[in-house]
C-alpha cells in the first residue's frame, strides 16, 4: 500500500527541497563532523500539537543517506505534549545534520495544519458537521497540506480543478453574460459536458439557492451568509443536496455556523494561515 511518503510526487518534493538546501554540499558538517561518526537524534515537540508528517521526515533522511534509520514514537494524527519525543533517527551523523532542517520544515508545517484543523473539528463535533479544506494551499505542497488536514480530522474537498465542478461567482457572471441567466442552466450544461463529475454551486442569496436546486447539484456552497440566512437556506434545501458554508470562518464563529444544520464548513485558513509547530532536533 502506498503511504504519503512513498508517493512519487512527495518523493520529488523531498528531492527538490534537499537540492534547495544542500546544494553542492553541507559545508559546515563536512568540515566539522567525522565521516564515519554514528549517532542518534530525536525530534521533540515544544508544545501541544497534533502530529503530521513523520513519514515525510523519515523519507528526507532516507534520501540524504539510506543508512539512516528512523522510528516514529507516535503516529500521525496523535496528540503530543511539550518535550515529547516524536521521531528517533539513528545512523551517520553527517546525514542527520544535513537532513535536519528540511525534515523539520516539512513536519513543522504539516503539524501546524493538523493542529489547527483539530481545533475546528472539536468546535463542531457535537453538531456532526464536517470541516473541509480548500485549494488555498502552498503551491506544489497541496498533497502534503491536505494530508495534514486529514490527520487533524478534517475532510479533503476537491484536490484541484479536475475532480469536482465548483461554479463560483465569476463563472456565474460569465454564464449569465452569455445570455442564459439561470443557475439551473449552468448546472445542466456542466453535467452534460462532464457527466459523473460532482457539481457544486456557490450561491449568495435565497433566490440563487432556489434557482440552483432546480438542477439538483450534489453540493451548494452558502457563501459569506449571515447565520440567520444560512439557517433559512437549510430549511429550503430540506436535504435535497449537501450544503457547505464558507467565508469568514473563525474559531469564534464556526460553532454558530455548524448549529444551522449545514453539512460542512470549508476553511481556507486551515492551510493558508496555520502557524508552524515548534519542533526541534536534538542529538544524543
Amino acid at each position: 500500500m502506498m503511504t504519503i511518503a512513498t508517493n512519487p510526487v512527495v518523493q520529488d518534493l523531498i528531492r527538490r527541497a534537499l537540492e534547495e538546501d544542500v546544494g553542492a554540499g553541507d559545508v559546515t558538517t563536512l568540515a566539522l563532523v567525522p565521516e564515519n561518526l554514528l549517532g542518534k537524534a530525536h525530534i521533540l515537540s515544544r508544545g501541544k500539537y497534533v502530529v503530521a508528517g513523520l513519514e515525510v521526515a523519515a523519507a528526507v533522511f532516507g534520501q540524504v543517506n539510506p543508512a539512516i534509520r528512523c522510528r516514529a514514537e507516535v503516529r500521525d494524527g496523535e496528540s503530543v505534549v511539550p518535550d515529547q519525543e516524536i521521531l528517533t533517527i539513528e545512523g551517520p551523523v553527517r546525514g542527520i545534520l544535513t537532513g535536519e532542517r528540511t525534515a523539520l520544515n516539512f513536519v513543522q508545517r504539516m503539524t501546524g495544519i493538523a493542529t489547527r484543523t483539530r481545533q475546528f473539528v472539536e468546535k463542531v463535533s457535537r453538531h456532526g458537521v464536517k470541516i473541509l479544506d480548500t485549494r488555498k494551499t502552498t503551491p506544489t505542497l497541496r498533497i502534503l497540506e491536505k494530508y495534514a488536514v486529514a490527520c487533524g480530522g478534517g475532510i479533503n474537498h476537491r484536490m484541484g480543478l479536475f475532480d469536482m465542478v465548483l461554479i463560483k461567482d465569476n463563472h456565474r457572471r460569465l454564464w449569465q453574460a452569455a445570455g442564459v441567466p439561470n443557475l439551473k442552466g449552468a448546472v445542466e450544461a456542466t453535467r452534460a459536458r462532464f457527466p459523473g463529475v460532482p457539481i457544486e454551486v456557490e450561491v449568495e442569496s435565497e433566490a440563487e439557492l432556489r434557482d440552483a436546486l432546480q438542477a439538483r447539484p450534489e453540493w451548494v456552497m452558502l457563501d459569506n451568509m449571515p447565520v440567520a440566512l444560512m439557517r433559512r437556506c437549510v430549511e429550503i434545501c430540506a436535504g435535497s443536496c449537501r450544503l457547505e458554508a464558507s467565508g469568514g470562518v473563525t474559531l469564534e464563529t464556526v460553532e454558530a455556523m455548524a448549529a444551522t444544520g449545514v453539512d460542512a464548513i470549508s476553511i481556507g485558513g486551515l492551510t493558508h494561515s496555520a502557524p508552524a509547530a515548534d519542533l526541534s532536533l536534538e542529538l544524543d
